[in-house]
């Protein structure tokens, strides 16, 4: 499998250092935030810098991103921005953006008659400089630079030489099963031609740059050991700038490759530490075989800082807490020691439950545990020896971050349950938290969640201590925040379950709903506490409450479901209790749901059950659902009146069957309350059984039967009383069935119902019967069996 991006960013300086033995490319994207989101409450970008996201707790390869992408492109930026100061007053950033970059567009297509011909050009005006002959490409930018000036000589001699490497260094972005095959460049001449130039050269800008591309040209070559024996050569006397690092990480990978595993990962710890771009890089080249390596690397460091990186890239493979002791001791204003720590904090927060529930072992439910129970629970989770670590630092004050080791070990306490304790760290922190948004936010959160874990009992008092909280939490961050980094939402649904068990504890039962109501559900199987009519109307008296509490409002406006869902609800149980005008009241107080319309004429009654087939079928008159509910009343008072029985009886039977799960107006049923679902597995047992439930529809074929007036008519009837008896026969069947994958097969598809039988002995004359046996297979099996 491939996926291919034409662009072709222009990296003459690109880091390849995976190239030796095969680069990982992938589809950009991970789910870390969506994930740890949800089930994290510290948010590590308030904490560390930009350079270390990647290497955050992830679920994936990389934090965010999956796998790295940026090989290609990963200094642009800084290429752009050196060569716009080299050509100052020369050319304009966006000639020499073009020359550097070309087009940085994505393009998923090749399209050559727009294509950016940057590096055409590039060879045209190198011929020029070289022949003194006009060309097209000189007479062209000739008009808008000065191609005499010595700088934009420089400039396009450069890029000439860099492109001829960039044909080995510049990989497609794209992803493969199948390893990369790493290119060579074999112009030994050229090579050497490049390492000549930067002999000669005086101008350090220019110098440092060809060093640089005399590096990677070795690093691409078939003899690599070169690379290394010019690096050790001239190493000395070049700054130890962006580029020198990125060789010494070509150097690594080379060392890397020839097995010299101890030196290779010295040299990429030495990247990670000053090279900011290439963390991620260096952090996934880092590879220590055993234990031997690991010692020697150390043993190579000529400093604490150089021991402190190598110990930073350590633990992302392995005990951040081990590292964290290390690198501390070596170097307390490591910047290394930040990411660190937001591994090690969420790490130990992904033990705890927030769920207030536990297994009840093997076929069993869950087991509803208490506050206190869960408190419990929890605090066994949070490891006593990082606990005193990360005291330990906080009390001390000198990291280059105190507020994250502040807020790091408040968080825990409240982890632990030591909440008055927590609230000291947190105001510790606020001596040295910047003034960030994310800074603010992240302490706001962590203080509710100290204040909410006090509480074990509501009352009056404790209440107002998170109301404020409550409201920002559930109803101004969702509207103002932005971004994607925050992770309030942990906290937003543990909260939620929080209050729902304090109240389950007092023994209401409907706040206990409002803050506890499932929003999740992957099979969506509705809500079963509207299953029990005195919850159901407990709920709407709570909603049509005028003098709710400040809690209360909370609760309400969180409550996904509202009083037109809940009117809704009670109408679609009328109307399958055949409590029409009941239903049309409840309709009636379900706002805009009265006037959706059906996909299908509700009305028709068809051979086969397809309501694909019926909603695409004409319809003369779309109904809505309240225009369905009084047509039925209608019907129905005319029934009474003994007018036209049998069509109303048909009409009624058909109406009846439609919002049925075998029908054309599952839409009339499928609300949140009652569930979502092509099977009838997909919704719980009382649910399961509403929709299924044929016998009022049957009950009107009856009718309809009984006051038929010719053969014809009575066929029909018979055939769709035979639909509500095959129904029937299935639900019975399977009725103790909880999914699919119990279903025994019996090798029994159906079987002769009372009105097939009826409709074979009496009524084969009709027209109505040869239409039956063209379109039911079911039928067509039984008569000529």
């Amino acid at each position: 499998m491939k996926r291919i991006f034409l662009n072709k960013l222009f990296l003459s300086f690109s880091l390849a250092l995976l190239s030796i033995y095969g680069i990982i490319y992938a589809c950009a994207g991970g789910d870390d935030w969506n994930f740890f989101g949800y089930n994290s409450n510290f948010t590590p970008e308030t904490f560390a810098d930009k350079s270390y996201s990647p290497l955050f707790l992830s679920g994936g390869v990389f934090y965010g991103i999956g796998f790295d992408t940026q090989h290609n492109s990963r200094f642009n930026k800084n290429i752009k921005s050196d060569w716009a100061d080299y050509l100052k007053g020369k050319a304009d950033t966006t000639t020499v953006n073009y020359f550097l970059i070309g087009d940085e567009r994505p393009s998923y297509y090749s399209d050559d008659k727009n294509a950016i011909k940057n590096k055409e050009e590039i060879e045209d005006l190198h011929v020029f400089y070289k022949t003194k002959k006009e060309n097209k490409s000189s007479q062209k930018w000739g008009k808008k630079i000065s191609l005499k000036d010595d700088k934009i000589k420089n400039f396009v001699e450069f890029l000439y030489l860099a492109q001829k490497i960039e044909t080995v260094s510049v990989g497609e972005d794209y992803w493969s099963y199948d390893p990369v095959v790493a290119k060579t460049f074999d112009d030994a001449k050229m090579i050497q031609s490049i390492e000549n130039v930067y002999n000669t050269l005086s101008d350090p800008f220019l110098k440092n740059r060809y060093w640089f591309l005399t590096m990677k040209a070795r690093f691409y070559s078939n003899d690599k050991q070169k690379a290394i024996d010019f690096f050790n050569k001239t190493e000395s006397a070049v700054a130890k700038n962006t580029l020198y690092y990125r060789a010494l990480g070509y150097v690594a990978g080379i060392n890397f490759k020839q097995k010299k595993y101890a030196i290779s990962n010295y040299q990429y710890a030495q990247v990670f530490d000053k090279c900011p771009e290439l963390r991620v890089v260096t952090a996934y080249s880092f590879r220590p075989k055993n234990d031997a390596d690991w010692t020697k690397a150390l043993a190579m460091a000529k400093s604490n800082k150089e021991k402190a990186a190598l110990w930073a890239i350590h633990g992302y493979y392995k005990d951040e807490k081990q590292a964290i002791e290390k690198v501390y001791e070596l170097d307390p204003k490591s910047e290394h020691l930040n990411y660190l720590a937001t591994r090690l904090v969420n790490s130990l927060e992904q033990k705890i439950n927030n769920s207030f529930q536990q297994s009840g072992g093997a076929n069993q439910p869950r087991k509803q545990l208490t506050v206190a129970e869960n408190k419990t629970q929890n605090q066994v989770f949070v490891d006593k020896s990082a606990l005193d670590l990360i005291a330990k630092i906080a009390a001390a004050g000198n990291t280059d971050r105190p507020y994250l080791w502040d807020l790091s070990l408040g968080y825990l306490q409240t982890l632990k349950g030591d909440y008055a304790n927590a609230d000291k760290s947190f105001d510790k922190a606020i001596k040295t938290l910047p003034k960030t948004e994310l800074a603010g936010m992240q302490l706001r959160l962590l203080r509710f969640i100290n204040n909410l874990s006090k509480i074990d009992k509501l009352t009056d008092k404790n209440e107002k201590t998170i109301l404020a909280d409550l409201n920002w939490l559930y109803f101004e961050l969702p509207k103002t925040y932005r971004g994607q980094e925050f992770r309030y939402q942990n906290a937003s649904s543990w909260s939620r379950s929080y209050l729902s068990t304090l109240y389950r504890e007092k023994g209401n039962s409907v706040m206990t709903e409002i803050f506890g109501e499932s929003r999740y559900s992957y099979w969506n199987e509705g809500n079963a506490f509207y299953d029990n009519e005195k919850n159901l109307l407990g709920i709407k008296t709570f909603l049509e409450k005028t003098n709710k509490t400040e809690i209360e409002k909370i609760g309400a406006g969180i409550y996904s479901l509202k009083l037109k869902d809940i009117n809704n609800f009670q109408a679609v149980q009328a109307t399958f209790k055949n409590k029409i005008p009941e239903a049309i009241e409840f309709m009636k107080q379900a706002d805009s749901v009265q006037y959706y319309k059906f996909l299908g004429n509700p009305f028709n009654g068809s051979i086969k059950d397809c309501h694909d087939c019926d909603h695409v079928a004409y319809q003369k008159r779309k109904y809505t659902f309240m225009d369905f509910l009084t047509t039925i009343k209608e019907m129905q008072d005319k029934l009474a009146q003994k007018e036209d029985v049998y069509n109303n009886s048909l009409l009624l039977g058909n109406a009846f069957y439609n919002i049925s799960h075998f029908g054309n107006g599952r839409t009339f049923y499928e609300i949140s309350i009652v569930g979502y679902g092509s099977s009838p597995y997909s919704f719980r047992n009382p649910m399961k059984e509403m929709i299924t439930n044929n016998s009022v529809s049957k009950m009107y074929y009856q009718k309809a039967f009984e006051a038929a007036s010719n053969k014809e008519q009575k066929a029909k009837c018979l055939y769709l009383i035979s639909k509500c008896e095959r129904n029937d026969y299935y639900n019975k069947k399977y009725n103790g069935i909880n999914s699919y994958w119990e279903i025994q097969d019996d090798k029994i598809n159906f079987i002769a119902w009372n009105s097939f039988k009826a409709l074979r002995k009496d009524y084969s004359d009709t027209k109505y019967y040869q239409d039956v046996i063209a379109e039911c297979g079911y039928f067509n099996t039984y008569v000529n069996q």
